[in-house]
């Protein structure tokens, strides 16, 4: 039993890494939507339970951002391979002045492209939203990331920032599904 078990940890986080971060990047993307979906409908905010569409749109956003964030972390931890303190909080601070308003970017811009949005449409929402979740951002990721680069080696940071980005994605979800016109 312990050999199978080890076995499908190497073939998950080993052999096939870029596929198990990028397709648990969407899994989690799309679990932290239906759970501020279901927040929503709890609330009366949504007419009925789950909006599928909705959810596939974050699952393949998030699919799409796992090779992102896998080969981000693999060349961060080659430009800063130690795990001491000094080292984790230049990683921090180039994952909060780079990595997350790239992401935050990507990740509006690509759920406004499966929306059938224009690209000025987008931009608008950009500039509605996005201080918002980057302060979200700033508030959330560094202690996670902290976590992260001190404690966990690199073949397990994208998953383990997946669960995290789990909880992270309720928030973004309701901020990218927030419709100020209604409130």
């Amino acid at each position: 039993m312990k050999s199978i078990f080890h076995r499908g940890i190497k073939i998950l986080f080993k052999k096939n890494l870029l596929l198990t971060n990028s397709i648990t990047s969407g899994a989690f993307m799309g679990i932290g939507d239906i759970i501020q979906q279901e927040i929503e409908y709890q609330s009366k905010l949504l007419p009925k339970r789950y909006d599928w569409p909705r959810t596939v749109r974050m699952f393949i956003v998030g699919t799409v951002m796992g090779p992102l964030h896998h080969y981000y972390y693999t060349y961060l931890d080659k430009m800063l391979p130690y795990a001491n303190v000094k080292t984790v909080v230049k990683k921090i601070a180039c994952d909060q002045l780079f990595a997350s308003p790239a992401t935050l970017l990507c990740f509006f811009y690509g759920m406004g492209f499966l929306e059938k949005k224009t690209f000025d449409q987008c931009t608008l929402e950009v500039k509605q939203k996005f201080i918002y979740v980057y302060m979200g951002d700033c508030l959330f990721w560094p202690p996670v990331q902290f976590l992260n680069f001190y404690y966990l080696p690199t073949h397990y940071r994208v998953f383990y920032i997946n669960m995290a980005t789990m909880l992270f994605n309720v928030f973004l979800s309701f901020m990218k599904h927030y419709d100020q016109k209604k409130v």
